[in-house]
């Protein structure tokens, strides 16, 4: 199963234990409901802010809906075997590092954002809260979480809470790498 198809039997899937229909989906997210009907069909390669506007929706992380089904969970997942994606606009690339299924609340991913990428997410409020820590291993990011703006260097990590908009910018000439940690 290609990540496309993984994610659209997610989204169907978690669509499904919520008793949603595609149109309750759209109004919930904000994304219509042709589109999320192509994603559940992995006819498309849905955006990083189509996805998480979803995850909002579905009150999930956005690096759960790269998880794989729960059979094929396990406490160890080798790096050859985690998922990589490819946000189609924005050209960065996010390797979901967490094992999928475990008994943690915690979820680990990897993001390498090219030169001058942005993504901007009309992150809401999600039950229950989702907390989220951005450390940066190379480069140099921007990260606007409301209306603050903070500039982060190598080695630096800003904490906060997935509840308002929430944007990524690199304006450096090269490609930052940085860690996403996730609770809820």
């Amino acid at each position: 199963m290609n990540l496309n198809q993984q994610i659209a039997a997610r989204v169907r899937l978690l669509r499904a234990a919520r008793d949603l229909s595609l149109e309750a989906l759209a109004d919930r997210s904000g994304v219509s409901r042709s589109m999320i009907s192509l994603i559940e069909r992995g006819e498309t390669s849905a955006t990083a802010v189509v996805l998480e506007k979803l995850a909002a929706a579905l009150d999930i992380t956005l690096a759960a809906l790269f998880e794989p089904p729960a059979a094929s969970a396990s406490p160890l997942v080798r790096r050859a075997d985690q998922a990589v994606w490819r946000d189609p606009d924005s050209g960065y690339e996010r390797r979901n590092v967490s094992p999928s299924g475990t008994l943690t609340p915690i979820q680990i991913v990897e993001v390498d954002f090219p030169a001058g990428a942005h993504v901007a997410y009309e992150t809401g409020r999600r039950e229950p809260a989702a907390h989220q820590q951005v450390w940066v291993l190379e480069g140099q990011i921007d990260v606007t979480v409301g209306v603050e703006q903070h500039s982060l260097n190598k080695g630096d990590c800003l904490s906060f809470v997935l509840d308002r908009p929430t944007a990524f910018h690199n304006r450096t000439r090269k490609t930052a790498r940085y860690v996403v940690v996730i609770v809820s």
